[in-house]
């Protein structure tokens, strides 16, 4: 099987999801593209920032609404190395993000394709096109890695 090189976007996600790792935070990388180029790029830091919202989509989001200046994030994708929780899709819809890459699924707590799918609810105010798998292995290496340390 040929295996293609991951976009930079998504490897920029898993660099990101590695420092997470080296602070002590599960493994979860983001970043925001506009325009084809990486505007914003975060990793998880519930515990080093003492705040449980301070998932790596949010952070990335956070950071790409303050760079642009403005609440809505129009035109801009979301690189994520791991599923969007409830909590980070609801985040996903109010900023309007226009697509959203995610790496590896997570049946547990995961909120697009599995659990609440929050895009797809009667309610939803924005779905963005979303497409998954691409780093899946090396995104779930990662997270297998350090729950196994943990263990």
């Amino acid at each position: 099987m040929t295996r293609w090189p991951l976009p930079e976007p998504m490897r920029a996600a898993l660099a990101a999801a590695a420092q997470a790792e080296a602070a002590g935070e599960v493994p979860i990388g983001a970043v925001i593209v506009k325009d084809g180029v990486v505007i914003a790029a975060a990793h998880n830091a519930p515990r080093g920032d003492c705040d449980p919202t301070a998932h790596a989509e949010v952070m990335a989001i956070r950071a790409a609404a303050r760079l642009l200046g403005q609440e809505r994030l129009t035109g801009c994708e979301l690189w994520v190395t791991l599923e969007p929780c409830a909590m980070c899709a609801g985040a996903i819809v109010h900023a309007r993000l226009e697509r959203v890459y995610y790496a590896a699924s997570d049946p547990k707590g995961g909120a697009v394709e599995h659990g609440a799918r929050v895009f797809d609810a009667p309610g939803c105010l924005h779905r963005p096109e979303v497409y998954s798998g691409m780093g899946e292995s090396e995104a779930a290496e990662l997270l297998k890695g350090f729950f196994r340390e943990r263990r």
